[in-house]
């Protein structure tokens, strides 16, 4: 069985100081019954591989160009993440999207650009406000997953995470049955594409104003593998009781 996975996006928090919040996390979940992930910003990332190199702590990036080097000033490749300690990386986040206008297929070259390197990719996926209440949520998944997901994927090189645009930050959380529905369009979506058997393999993520008061019902929720967690995820206190939550799911 593949183990579900907790990830945390710092997004564009954190410095030297912050990395402590890593020590207290380890130190309270030293044999986790489930991955754990954590995104820092870039700037932090050889800090925090080292910091966790001792533990089941894995250490992330949040974003990566498609080419591996070259004249891109402020960006980092897919290389330079894997050399600086991380293990995976976030991609097709909402905030990149919206912010940088990032396209599905620009989700993809950095996907095949991830895999290139030796890191998994963290596919993120979701709809606006807009969108649900148009009653446009699936086919916007649809759109987004099958343009965002290269030919390849396994669930060794992709996670994918469903992160309602509109829920994140906000305090907004969707119900279980409007996530089930989206999570379970997924897992069919993904095995009409490859297959039951490999399709089973990738986790899939939920993601927006998870927090420990609302967890456990979410993890409840059927084809969910785990959480991708944004501001709940700065603070090990915060983070500490989703991933208990996780694993007692």
């Amino acid at each position: 069985m593949k183990r579900k996975l907790a990830a945390g996006n710092w997004k564009m928090n954190g410095t030297n100081a912050s990395l402590g919040e890593l020590q207290t996390l380890t130190a309270a979940h030293p044999d986790p019954r489930v991955d754990i992930l954590i995104c820092p910003p870039a700037t932090l990332i050889v800090q925090a591989a080292a910091l966790t190199a001792d533990s089941p702590l894995m250490i992330g990036g949040q974003d990566c160009h498609t080419a591996p080097s070259g004249a891109h000033t402020g960006d980092i490749s897919a290389p330079m993440l894997a050399d600086a300690g991380a293990i995976a990386v976030l991609l097709g986040h909402s905030e990149r999207r919206e912010s940088h206008h990032e396209t599905n297929d620009l989700v993809a070259e950095k996907a095949s650009a991830a895999w290139s390197a030796g890191l998994t990719a963290v596919i993120c996926l979701g709809e606006t406000l807009a969108q649900r209440e148009a009653a446009q949520t699936l086919d916007v998944i649809a759109t987004q997953l099958d343009a965002s997901l290269p030919d390849g994927a396994t669930g060794a090189n992709t996670v994918i995470a469903y992160e309602p645009v509109w829920a994140i930050g906000s305090g907004l959380t969707p119900t279980t049955a409007q996530i089930a529905e989206v999570h379970d369009f997924l897992r069919a979506r993904l095995t009409d594409r490859l297959g039951e058997d490999q399709a089973y393999t990738i986790r899939l993520l939920y993601g927006g104003s998870v927090k420990p008061a609302n967890a456990a019902e979410i993890f409840a929720t059927s084809n969910i593998d785990g959480a991708l967690v944004g501001g709940a995820s700065l603070k090990s206190a915060d983070l500490s009781p989703i991933i208990t939550a996780l694993e007692q799911a």
